[in-house]
C-alpha cells in the first residue's frame, strides 16, 4: 500500500482476496508528512 499523499511511504498488509476483490484503501500515519492520509493498494 502507497501513500496518496506522494511520499513514498508503503505499508505492506495481507488481505483475502475472495471477500476483497477490488483494491483495498485504509486510512494511516504518514511519518514523512506527520499526519494520516489514505493509503491505497497497488498491486
Amino acid at each position: 500500500m502507497r501513500s496518496t499523499a506522494g511520499t513514498g511511504t508503503t505499508y505492506v498488509t495481507r488481505k483475502n482476496r475472495r471477500n476483497d476483490p477490488d483494491r483495498m484503501v485504509l486510512r494511516k500515519y504518514d511519518p514523512k508528512i506527520h499526519r494520516h492520509v489514505d493509503f491505497r493498494e497497488e498491486r
